[in-house]
């Protein structure tokens, strides 16, 4: 059955707005669906966990008393219940509580994980989108460039060569753009996929550009953070409350269990003196006399214990190494997009606009106007691929930190 699209990812909305399109992934995603499906089904071992074996009923008779005239009818009616030694009962619904939190942290950090891996194909879907773009008006101007250059030449001002390179940078123009549609097309598809959508099902354009504001909070906060809201960690803290349980339930086992017995004996001929031992209680119990079983049991639960606490150990060092890893790298790239912005597209603007005035007054060469248009569209796209690739490592420090990451406004932003 095919999936249709709910607002606003259909034509409605302008472009495909990010937080509709990554709570579309969430929200469409089986693999996530299923974790939900087996954290519900974990949550529903609880009640079971805590509750009495059932009660034992117990009957017998002795066939040949109903049809004897020596004897009167004789029966046993009885019932059972077992009752496990104090604090058992408990110890069981903590380890499946422990468990079934462990498996709600686990479909946390599934969420986080698909949240950047749809940050990830958006920001590759603006950035196609804007090389394409780039790529449109690259060759528009080389068309004005080489209209330029026929006009000189039919003048007599220049050589054909400057003609012939016109065409020459045209036509490589044109093959970076239909690499482009290819790559575009990849995108789409890969949008499509993460929402469970077909590959070519039509997808709204990105937005026109995407800000670039700000620096997160300094690496020292972010690793505080990042340790309390990991769910990853989380997780581990559950299993590790787990098989704390699990060790107090292993010693409990020393401890015998019992079952309450209650009877009402029939077999009891009916004399003066046996009337009133018909009705009969008791209680059984194991015993628990073989040690070394349940020591190697206490132990196998320590050692369980002992090796999860070294492992969330690790991981919280392996944490704050990924963000002391990620904030470096993104500060790296908000650096680099404020490189582009301030000084090397401006600079190189204006060296394009000096080779073009200077190829129009016959004082420069037409290969110094096309290298100059080349170094630009290059930079252009640089410079996206820069934005593009600050979101792309916020969206990764996002998922390292466990959720949004405070930021501080860049220097001279307004309160």
């Amino acid at each position: 059955m095919e999936i249709v699209p709910q607002q606003p990812l259909d034509a409605v909305a302008e472009s495909l707005d990010l937080a509709t399109y990554v709570g579309e992934v969430l929200r469409r995603n089986r693999s996530l669906q299923a974790m939900i499906a087996a954290w519900r089904a974990a949550a529903e071992k609880y009640p079971q966990a805590i509750a009495l074996d059932d009660p034992m009923f117990t009957s017998m008779t002795a066939p040949a008393s109903w049809s004897s005239d020596d004897v009167n009818p004789a029966y046993i009616l009885g019932g059972s219940q077992k009752i496990p030694w104090w604090g058992k009962r408990s110890l069981r619904g903590q380890v499946v509580q422990a468990e079934a939190n462990s498996a709600s942290m686990d479909i946390a950090d599934a969420r986080l994980q698909l949240t950047q891996a749809a940050h990830l194909a958006y920001f590759d879907y603006y950035l196609v989108d804007r090389q394409l773009e780039l790529t449109s008006a690259n060759i528009q101007r080389l068309d004005e460039f080489r209209v330029t250059a026929r006009r000189q030449f039919e003048a007599n001002l220049v050589t054909q060569q400057d003609v012939l390179q016109a065409e020459v940078e045209l036509a490589e123009a044109e093959r970076r753009r239909i690499e482009l549609v290819r790559l575009h097309r990849t995108a789409v598809a890969r949008i499509n996929t993460l929402i469970h959508l077909p590959p070519d099902y039509p997808v709204l354009p990105p937005p026109a550009s995407l800000a670039v504001d700000g620096l997160p909070s300094p690496p020292e906060l972010l690793r505080q953070v990042a340790l309390q809201q990991r769910p990853d960690l989380a997780s581990m803290r559950a299993k590790l409350q787990a098989d704390s349980a699990s060790l107090a339930l292993a010693y409990k086992d020393f401890y015998p269990d019992f079952e309450i017995v209650g009877l009402y004996d029939r077999f009891w001929q009916p004399t003066s003196t046996q009337g009133a031992l018909q009705g009969q209680v008791g209680v059984n119990m194991n015993v628990p006399i073989y040690f070394e079983k349940r020591r190697a049991a206490a132990r196998e639960a320590l050692f369980k214990l002992r090796q999860q606490r070294a492992e969330f150990e690790q991981r919280m060092d392996d944490v704050n190494q990924e963000v002391e890893s990620a904030y470096a790298q993104v500060a790296e790239m908000r650096a680099i997009v404020e490189l582009y912005e301030t000084r090397t597209l401006p600079a190189a603007d204006q060296n394009v606009a000096s080779a073009r005035n200077d190829y129009m007054a016959n004082r420069g060469d037409f290969l110094r106007l096309i290298t100059a248009q080349r170094q630009l569209l290059l930079l252009q796209e640089k410079h996206q691929e820069a934005i593009a690739g600050y979101l792309s490592r916020l969206a990764e420090l996002e998922r390292v930190v466990g959720g949004p990451v405070p930021t501080e406004l860049a220097a001279g932003s307004p309160d």
